[in-house]
């Protein structure tokens, strides 16, 4: 999935918690689906920004040679805009994005 093309809000929402349960039958396993999502995301993120930054990382054994670097910097501020992981999670899960099931369930 694409992250950076989301239309996920950019901030904290109120939302009504009866469109999270109408899904799953229950809030509790509507939270834990996205919670599970919301970790996906965020080290699926993590892994793209830190691969990104590698190309720009210099293998020097001394602390006072920093240098600063436009591009990572522009790198980081873009990744530092995108909405939360949680964000992301819960409005594919509004979108009905997000492909579950639950074992139990199957084997009734």
């Amino acid at each position: 999935m694409d992250f950076k093309k989301t239309n996920a809000d950019q901030s904290t929402v109120t939302r009504d918690i009866r469109r999270f349960d109408a899904t799953t039958g229950n809030i509790y396993e509507a939270v834990a689906i996205m919670s599970k999502r919301a970790n996906q995301i965020s080290s699926e993120l993590k892994e793209e920004l830190s691969g990104k930054l590698q190309e720009f990382s210099t293998h020097t054994d001394n602390l006072e040679e920093i240098f600063e670097n436009r591009e990572q910097i522009e790198i980081s501020k873009f990744y530092e805009k995108l909405p939360k992981p949680s964000l992301i999670a819960v409005q594919e899960f509004l979108d009905d994005k997000i492909y579950y099931r639950n074992p139990s369930k199957i084997a009734e």
